[in-house]
């Protein structure tokens, strides 16, 4: 089912210089903070004017463990609109909102920027795909949106753009081995696109023109196939598949997990928290921070080398498995990209991975995430035309 429709916003002017200058509000929510920023664009080209990280404390968000994260829209829109109000950020002059797009439940969801409608706040706060902060993206921005609408008669446009849920992949890459299992499309497809298309400027060509392995490496993590400007094939990181990561166990011997799921020692609570929240680097090194991590081997603690050169070795082989994707008809894959946090750390992780994989393809390395600029840039696009907008449908 195709899930939106397109339409014209604006007049596409990129060329020129008479586009007037927008404002816009960015809003990122994580399991641990909130990331906002304000942007102001003009002729395809964004600026960023400030920006801050609102972190949650765990005694903050202790009264909404185990809770459905709708519940935390109030608490989060309070802090953002704090936070603009302290910087004197008047929200009737805000030209757009962008917030990260979650887990609506729609199938084969196509890339690109959708507005926020009503029927996307409801089906994210009442029965989304996954439990996940994101979801409050969408929420929190038009929440925002309406108070700005009852301050004055002015209309902005809120959006999403290329969220968790995008699914472009191949038939023939949903095929499990369990019939009652279907492979699921999850994957940090925001970042992803983003790192792909600023190497497709680097390397002068459109992003529809290459062929790509990514690996985003994070607190979760994610590689897929770009083929083309699609995502042919990819894995569920959120639930566990994949290889392990700072908080994830990744897949698993399956028959030894039944076993550990019926055993009598462990709720289904604490199974999933094995799986995913206290798994990989947290499970056998006490710490998910990678730069803990780091500061533990060149203390000389080779337990910890281990299992950080794990990770990076079941990274290696998870991008090197994913070349099969390719077909001798798609020509040669132009390139691997390395990025998320754990892209930062070039001594040792990067390393041991390039020292697998270069063997595939060219590697370049892309660090951090760019979901912040990636959103601000999309917006921009929509409200100078040079995008189109897509309106969410729901599947019911």
């Amino acid at each position: 089912m195709n899930n939106s429709t397109s339409v014209k916003i604006g007049c596409n002017h990129s060329g020129s210089s008479n586009q007037t200058k927008k404002k816009m509000l960015i809003i990122n929510p994580g399991s641990t903070s909130t990331k906002i920023a304000i942007y102001e664009g003009q002729n395809g080209e964004v600026k960023e004017v400030i920006s801050k990280v609102l972190c949650h404390d765990d005694s903050e968000l202790r009264p909404f463990k185990g809770k459905p994260v709708i519940q935390q829209e109030e608490y989060r829109a309070q802090m953002i609109f704090s936070f603009l109000k302290e910087n004197n950020i008047d929200i009737t002059s805000l030209d757009g909102i962008a917030g990260r797009g979650g887990f609506v439940p729609s199938k084969k969801f196509q890339s690109g920027v959708y507005e926020i409608n009503d029927q996307m706040v409801h089906d994210l706060s009442t029965r989304p795909l996954n439990e996940h902060p994101c979801n409050l993206g969408a929420i929190l921005a038009k929440k925002i949106v309406k108070e700005i609408e009852a301050k004055s008669s002015k209309k902005i446009l809120s959006v999403i753009m290329d969220p968790v849920v995008v699914d472009e992949m191949m038939d023939i890459s949903r095929i499990s081995g369990m019939k009652e299992i279907e492979l699921k499309s999850f994957f940090h497809c925001l970042n992803q696109k983003a790192v792909a298309r600023r190497f497709a400027r680097k390397v002068e060509k459109k992003y529809e023109e290459l062929n790509l392995i990514i690996a985003h490496m994070g607190g979760g993590i994610s590689i897929s196939v770009h083929r083309k400007g699609k995502v042919i094939d990819t894995f569920n990181g959120m639930n566990g598949l994949g290889p392990f990561s700072p908080e994830r166990s990744g897949g698993v011997d399956t028959r030894a997990l039944i076993d550990l799921c019926f055993s009598g020692k462990y709720t289904k609570e604490q199974i999933c928290l094995m799986n995913v929240g206290e798994g990989g680097l947290q499970a056998y090194l006490g710490t998910s921070d990678a730069r803990q991590v780091v500061k533990m081997i060149e203390g000389g603690d080779k337990y910890a080398e281990l299992i950080y050169s794990a990770m990076a070795y079941q990274i290696s082989k998870g991008i090197t498995t994913y070349a099969a994707s390719f077909v001798k008809e798609d020509g040669a894959i132009d390139a691997i990209l390395l990025t998320g946090g754990l892209a930062y750390d070039q001594k040792y992780f990067i390393k041991w991975i390039k020292e697998r994989v270069e063997k595939v393809a060219a590697v370049d390395v892309i660090p951090g995430e760019d979901e912040i600029l990636a959103l601000s840039e999309g917006l921009l696009d929509v409200l100078e035309g040079r995008q189109n907008l897509k309106t969410y449908h729901s599947d019911s």
